[in-house]
C-alpha cells in the first residue's frame, strides 16, 4: 500500500470527509459538504486546501518541513509522502484545514488550476540530499 493510499484509508474513517473525483480532474479527493479539502494526485503527492489565512498563520512551520511545498498565491499546499511521519503530518494538517474551512464561506467549485497539481515539482528526499 502506498503512503497516499494509507492516508486516504485513514482519512475515510473521519465522519467529516467523503471521497469524490478531484475537481482539478486528476486523482481522487476528500471533501466536506462545503469544500474539497484533499486531492490525492499520485502514490506520494497530495494537495491540501488549507486556506490563505491558515497558510499565513503556519507559514514558517510549513516552510520548515521537507515534505511541504508552498506555491505563491495559492491556498493549497503540496505534501510529499515519503514515510509514515509524512502521513501523520498530512493528517494533522487535514485537521487544521477542516477547522479553517469550518468558519469561512463555502467555496465555488474549484477551477481546474485551483490546486497545485502541475505547479509543483517534488524531488525525492534522496535526490535533494545528493545535490
Amino acid at each position: 500500500m502506498t503512503p497516499a493510499q494509507r492516508a486516504m484509508e485513514r482519512l475515510l474513517t473521519w465522519t467529516d470527509l467523503t471521497a469524490c473525483p478531484a475537481g482539478c480532474g486528476t486523482g481522487r479527493a476528500l471533501r466536506t459538504p462545503r469544500d474539497e479539502i484533499v486531492h490525492f494526485h499520485s502514490a506520494r503527492d497530495v494537495d491540501l486546501h488549507l486556506t490563505r489565512r491558515a497558510i499565513q498563520r503556519f507559514h514558517y512551520d510549513l516552510g520548515g518541513s521537507s515534505a511541504i511545498r508552498l506555491v505563491p498565491d495559492s491556498c493549497w499546499v503540496t505534501v510529499h509522502l515519503d514515510c509514515a511521519t509524512d502521513v501523520d503530518l498530512l493528517l494533522g494538517l487535514v485537521s487544521v484545514a477542516l477547522k479553517a474551512h469550518q468558519d469561512g464561506p463555502p467555496s465555488a467549485p474549484p477551477a481546474p488550476a485551483g490546486c497545485n497539481f502541475r505547479r509543483v515539482t517534488v524531488l525525492p528526499r534522496d535526490a535533494v540530499a545528493e545535490r
